[in-house]
């Protein structure tokens, strides 16, 4: 049937309004001139894969399915209609001033097949949320959130069968925004494109889906610094650590905690956010994070994990600056229970050990047998995957069967 019907279904305005959807998330502004997921057009790739690739042999981000989304904007036409094509290669002038001057900006989405057969994103209007602002960040034009994920859950449904069906693997979803001004020189692009590709994945660590990593206290490098770009998804903030990650793992460590300042205050761990449950100075039991000052990016993981332990109301939540010699006192005498990074691609992935000024901090995440860690995790995985309901996730058939029932009648 959606073969049939999907271009007929979103060439007609839906009724259905978002707002029953969202429940308490902000619906991205209608306003702006933006493409319209009504006005996409579907282009069925002739090469279908037939087998798709078994779960348990997914390497993070290597496969991608049959079908991507483009969309084109210029300053003279606007946005064009968005177009769902066979996946392949982009031909592209060497101009470019993405090639030049780094102006892309990419998101990172997920997409699960929950226990009811349903398929639903996760938060995706945070992703939205952050995408626009990375945008106006390198000056790429406005677009309506809402109608980006209603494109993207048609262009999920028609590659349906790529969302794999084991936990805890999911769909992985990559938005990217990019300048395709054809001509040299710094200045505000007046072409671009946007593009959604996906890819069937498992866990993002090697080790596993919950396995405890070591890190790297980098005092020398520098990831982000306020005033700059740090909070936004774009692609010059990590091209220049990827040295710096060779350095830590030659010293035995598989990630960065990448610190800020002449105090060594801690920010992100790697591409993720990061979270400390410990006993404070005050001996009140804790879960405490970097605040969003300008250096570190506004996970979306961070977001809900923030809000489920506020909703939980068992232990204090905390978002506030803190040194690496707190977190060394702290381990020190024993107050520090369970360090743990957030982000889309892992969920949630203990730390086992800090190195820090030539000496290893043992954390006892695992040791204790990482409940807070362990709940977080299950918990948003509970959600993901439907077993937990939840406005925190958008079923992409929603909007999609109350347009068929619209037609149909």
């Amino acid at each position: 049937m959606l073969r049939s019907v999907s271009a007929q279904l979103f060439r007609q305005k839906t009724s259905c309004r978002w707002s029953k959807f969202l429940s308490g998330h902000q619906r991205m502004t209608s306003s702006v001139a933006s493409f319209k997921a009504a006005d996409l057009q579907i282009k069925y790739s002739n090469n279908i894969t037939e087998k798709k690739p078994d779960s348990d042999t997914l390497l993070f981000g290597h496969t991608f399915t049959d079908h991507m989304l483009t969309i084109e904007w210029s300053k003279n036409a606007g946005w064009q209609a968005p177009c769902i094509q066979p996946f392949g290669n982009l031909s592209m002038h060497p101009a470019c001033s993405v090639f030049h001057y780094g102006l892309e900006l990419f998101e990172g989405m997920k997409a699960y097949a929950g226990v009811d057969d349903k398929v639903r994103m996760f938060r995706p209007w945070d992703n939205m949320t952050r995408m626009k602002y990375s945008a106006n960040k390198i000056s790429l034009p406005d677009f309506d959130g809402d109608e980006l994920v209603r494109c993207i859950a048609q262009l999920i449904r028609v590659d349906r069968d790529w969302v794999p069906k084991t936990k805890p693997c999911s769909l992985y979803i990559r938005p990217t925004f990019i300048s395709t001004e054809p001509t040299i020189g710094v200045s505000v692009p007046g072409k671009a494109l946007l593009y959604v590709i996906m890819c069937p994945v498992g866990p993002y660590f090697r080790t596993g889906s919950f396995n405890p990593v070591s890190l790297y206290a980098d005092p020398k490098n520098v990831r982000a610094w306020k005033g700059g770009a740090g909070d936004s998804k774009v692609g010059g903030n990590y091209g220049p650590t990827i040295k710096p990650q060779l350095d830590a793992e030659k010293l035995g460590c598989q990630q960065i905690l990448w610190l800020y300042g002449n105090e060594d205050y801690v920010t992100e761990v790697g591409t993720m956010n990061l979270m400390m449950m410990w006993h404070n100075d005050d001996g009140d039991l804790e879960l405490i994070t970097p605040p969003l000052d300008g250096t570190i990016l506004p996970g979306v993981t961070r977001k809900a994990l923030l809000e489920l332990a506020r909703g939980w109301e068992e232990f204090k939540v905390t978002e506030r600056p803190f040194k690496m010699d707190e977190v060394v006192k702290a381990v020190k005498e024993n107050r520090v229970l369970e360090i743990f990074g957030a982000g889309t691609a892992c969920v949630v992935c203990p730390v086992g050990s800090i190195l820090y000024k030539d000496e290893t901090l043992n954390i006892p995440t695992m040791e204790n047998g990482a409940p807070y860690a362990t709940r977080f995790f299950d918990t948003l995985l509970d959600i993901q995957y439907g077993k937990i309901p939840s406005p925190w996730v958008y079923d992409i058939d929603s909007e999609y069967d109350a347009m068929a029932a619209k037609v149909s009648s």
